[in-house]
């Protein structure tokens, strides 16, 4: 565990109502590409992360000259614009499934307040990314955690 101006955090993100909305891959693409644009940009370090059907959890810390607030925010705005412009063009129906009504918005795909605690002992961040490697075997999803992974992009032989 690398400690830098902040803490490791380990986040949690709920789909709204916990609507099973990540379960195609299209779908977790957009959440790895989002987090992938973070590491490159070298706004944030992500030690690990699972995406499940309605909800994601991850490791990650906030780099020097961004703040936790700041990342995540940025995450979870450009994920829900993402996966909404794709229910617009490709699946009207499910779309409407988030439909809020609210003052600031019509649609909403995150769950308000998301989880985010600090890491601030390493036996602690080491039992979060137990949990975080164990959540798909505790689902049913696989037998072991390894099993459960997005596969390598084609290769282009």
């Amino acid at each position: 565990m690398e400690i830098t101006e902040h803490y490791p955090e380990f986040f949690t993100a709920t789909i709204l109502e916990w609507k099973p909305l990540l379960k195609p891959d299209k779908y977790k693409d957009i959440i790895v590409d989002s987090l992938t644009y973070l590491v490159k940009e070298k706004r944030v370090k992500v030690y690990a992360f699972v995406i499940m059907s309605n909800h994601i959890h991850l490791i990650w810390q906030s780099l020097s000259g961004y703040e936790p607030k700041e990342n995540q925010l940025s995450f979870m705005k450009y994920t829900a614009q993402m996966l909404l412009m794709d229910l617009r063009n490709n699946h009207r129906a499910v779309m409407e499934k988030f439909r809020v009504d609210l003052k600031d918005r019509k649609y909403q795909i995150w769950e308000r307040n998301p989880l985010s605690v600090e890491l601030r002992q390493p036996d602690v961040f080491n039992q979060k990314m137990e949990y975080i490697h164990s959540n798909p075997v505790r689902a049913g999803l696989c037998l072991l955690a390894v099993d459960y992974c997005i596969p390598p992009p084609p290769s282009t032989k």
